[in-house]
This record gives structure tokens, C-alpha cells and sequence, in this order.
């Protein structure tokens, strides 16, 4: 475990920490409950403002990861946060679909640089049971940001515009780009890559290549493509199909995060038991066998929205064992390059969501069928992945 160079108190930390981990969730879930109004107003698919995002966050985070590994992780966070206000002015400047695709591509430029260099800091400070512990731990502190955006969202869009939501992010991020004044530097120079930018960047190369690494990696992925399907098709299944208002989808929304928090307590504990991947293969399972079931009855039309409520709420409390497990097991096989690391692990993670979204705009429904089929398709191949045995891979350096 790496010492801090300076003080500060654990709960500041993880306070920090989760914050900079909810940065993502925050920028989509805010404004979810505003995207049929905003597809009115702008005269666009708006599901495009998220594929904008993810396709910049994917990309940028490959910058950034070694970039950080070099100079270490503090540095990259300021001029991060410091993008992620200007792209949130845009954003809330934008008078039409383009113009507001752009500035979500430019916010998450700075966006990602809060997830990624959080997980390297954890991974700096702490070993692989411990970490998974502590990002289970975060999971917990950062589910209100998903619970908070939607809630928030839809008050917002009943007292003003959505882009008031937009304004609402610049003055988060300015708060963010304050605290990380009192976070400590964990990557300090004895650590730091000193090979050149090229040779760095052929990291990535290694790590593909990694069968242990990418397993891991490739669960979550998929993982978060199901995930992603339900994030940017909710709000039309909810709101258009089933008539719900904006007010009250924020609260159908936030029920899945509570199931989430209490899935990671609970995993705080059971990492200290059993085996991480016995875990992840528990966990891909309940997930996969929710969204069949939730798949026959739609068809059946047995249930309906409820039924939609109430399973989906199971697959997306595993999510607190699969992120937290999966980032941690995949990290601890490529410690001496953690900034690199997560940079792919949340390049494919989050980048995963470009998919869902780019389908549900391109296969759009006036059902939840779509949604629904393409849930269970990547919550199967995300079980399938971690279900493949372990093979020998030499760890890149």
C-alpha cells in the first residue's frame, strides 16, 4: 500500500472518490427524464446525446490513462473537470441536436478523467481483496448521484427548461474541481512510468492480449451494454409507452440504484469470503435468469410495466458485485500499470453504452421489445465470458 503525501482523513477520501466515480452516471441520469422533451425541442434522435458522450469518454479515457501513469493522477483531474464545465455550458447553450452532441462529446473529454483516475488511486492504495472491498464501498456513496439525477431532472423540467440541467452540471463540476485541492497524490514519482509516450501507449497492446486481464474486463463490458439498454430506453418505455410521468420516472429509476446499494454492502463482506470469481459467476447468473424471465412474460404480456419494475431491479442490484469484483480481480493482474488499465477497463465499460444506445436509435420501437431482447443478449454473453476458464497470459509491465 502506498502512503498518502499528505493528510486526509479516509471518510474525505472515499467522499472524493465516489464523487469523482459518479461523474458518469450523474452527466446521463440527470437528464433523463428531459430526453422526450428535448427530442420535441431539438428535433433530433436525442439518444444520440448519449452515443455523443460515451464515444468521447470511450476515446478520451485512452489518453488520459497513461498520460496519468506519467505525471501522475492529480493533474489530469483539474484539466478534466475544468473541460467537463466548458462542455457543460455548451450543453446548455445549444439551440439544436448538433450543437448539443458536440458539447456532450467535449464534456465527457473532462467527464472521464473522474471514474478512471478514481479506480487508479484505489488500486495505488490498496491490494485486490481490499480494493474490491472499498470499491464496493464507493458504489455505495456514489449510488446517489443515479438516484439524486433522475429526481432531480424531473423537478427541474417541471419548474424550467432542461437546459437549467445543464447549467445545474457546470456548477456541480466547479464543486468537484474544488475538492480535488484535498485529494493526495498516490502515484508519486518512484512509481511513474518514464518510457516514452509511444512505448506507453503500446501498453494497450499488451493488455489486449491479456486473456486474465481481459476477462474480467470483457464481463463488465457486457455487462454495462445491458445495463446501457435499460439507462437510455427507460425514459421511452416509461414515459411515451406506458404513460408514466417525468416526475414519477425518476423514482422508477432510483428503485434499481437501491437495490444496487444494498447488492455492494453486502458484497463488502462476501469479498472477504469467497473467491472473486465465484462471485461474478454467482452474480451473472441472477442477472441473466431475471432478464430471461422478464423476456417470457413480456411476451406472454403477463405483468407488464410491473414486471419490467421488478426484474430489472434484480439485474441491476448485481451490478454491486459485478463492477466492484470484475475492475478489482482485473486490476491486481496489472499493478504497475493501473492508470493504463483502468483507462480500458472504462474506455469498454462505459464505451459499451455507445452500442445500446446507437441500436435503440437505430432499431427504435414504439415497445419495450428492443430494450428488452437486447438486455438479455449481452447479460447472456456476459455470463458466458466469465464462465471460460482461466488461461496463462504473461502480464504486461
Amino acid at each position: 500500500m502506498i502512503k498518502h503525501n499528505h493528510t486526509i482523513s479516509n471518510w474525505l477520501l472515499m467522499v472524493i472518490l465516489a464523487t469523482l466515480m459518479a461523474v458518469t452516471s450523474l452527466s446521463v441520469d440527470i437528464y433523463l427524464p428531459a430526453m422526450p422533451q428535448m427530442q420535441h425541442d431539438l428535433s433530433g434522435d436525442i439518444e444520440l446525446t448519449i452515443t455523443g458522450f460515451l464515444v468521447g469518454f470511450a476515446l478520451a479515457q485512452l489518453v488520459w490513462g497513461p498520460i496519468s501513469d506519467r505525471i501522475g493522477r492529480r493533474k489530469p483531474l483539474f484539466i478534466g473537470m475544468i473541460l467537463f464545465i466548458i462542455g457543460s455550458v455548451g450543453c446548455a447553450l445549444s439551440q439544436d441536436i448538433e450543437q448539443i452532441i458536440f458539447w456532450r462529446i467535449f464534456q465527457a473529454f473532462g467527464a472521464c478523467t473522474g471514474p478512471m483516475i478514481a479506480r487508479a488511486i484505489v488500486r495505488d492504495l490498496y491490494s485486490k481483496t481490499k480494493a474490491a472491498q472499498v470499491l464496493s464501498t464507493l458504489t455505495i456513496v456514489m449510488a446517489i448521484a443515479p438516484i439524486a439525477g433522475p429526481l432531480i431532472g424531473g423537478q427541474l423540467i417541471q419548474l424550467s427548461s432542461w437546459h437549467s440541467i445543464f447549467w445545474l452540471l457546470a456548477a456541480i463540476g466547479t464543486v468537484i474541481l474544488l475538492s480535488i485541492l484535498f485529494l493526495p497524490e498516490t502515484h508519486l514519482p518512484p512509481q511513474r512510468v518514464v518510457s516514452s509516450i509511444k512505448s506507453t501507449f503500446s501498453t494497450y497492446y499488451a493488455l489486449l492480449g491479456n486473456w486474465q486481464f481481459m476477462r474480467y474486463t470483457l464481463c463488465v463490458t457486457f455487462f454495462y451494454v445491458a445495463a446501457y439498454a435499460f439507462i437510455v430506453g427507460s425514459p421511452f418505455v416509461y414515459i411515451d409507452y406506458y404513460g408514466i410521468s417525468a416526475q414519477y420516472y425518476g423514482w422508477l429509476f432510483s428503485i434499481n440504484i437501491i437495490g444496487l446499494v444494498m447488492v455492494s454492502f453486502i458484497n463488502r463482506r462476501l469479498v472477504m469470503r469467497y473467491s472473486l470469481d465465484l462471485l461474478l459467476r454467482c452474480a451473472t447468473i441472477i442477472a441473466l435468469v431475471a432478464l430471461l424471465i422478464l423476456a417470457i412474460l413480456f411476451y406472454w404480456q403477463i405483468g407488464e410495466v410491473y414486471s419490467i419494475i421488478i426484474l430489472v431491479f434484480i439485474f441491476f442490484s448485481m451490478n454491486g458485485i459485478i463492477a466492484a469484483c470484475s475492475t478489482a480481480a482485473a486490476l491486481n493482474s496489472v499493478a504497475k500499470i493501473a492508470g493504463s488499465a483502468s483507462a480500458l477497463i472504462g474506455s469498454l465499460q462505459y464505451g459499451s453504452g455507445i452500442i445500446s444506445s446507437a441500436l435503440l436509435a437505430w432499431l427504435s420501437t414504439d415497445s419495450p421489445a428492443t430494450m428488452i431482447v437486447i438486455m438479455t443478449l449481452f447479460s447472456f454473453v456476459c455470463a458466458f465470458v466469465i464462465f471460460l476458464p482461466h488461461k496463462g497470459a504473461n502480464h504486461p509491465h
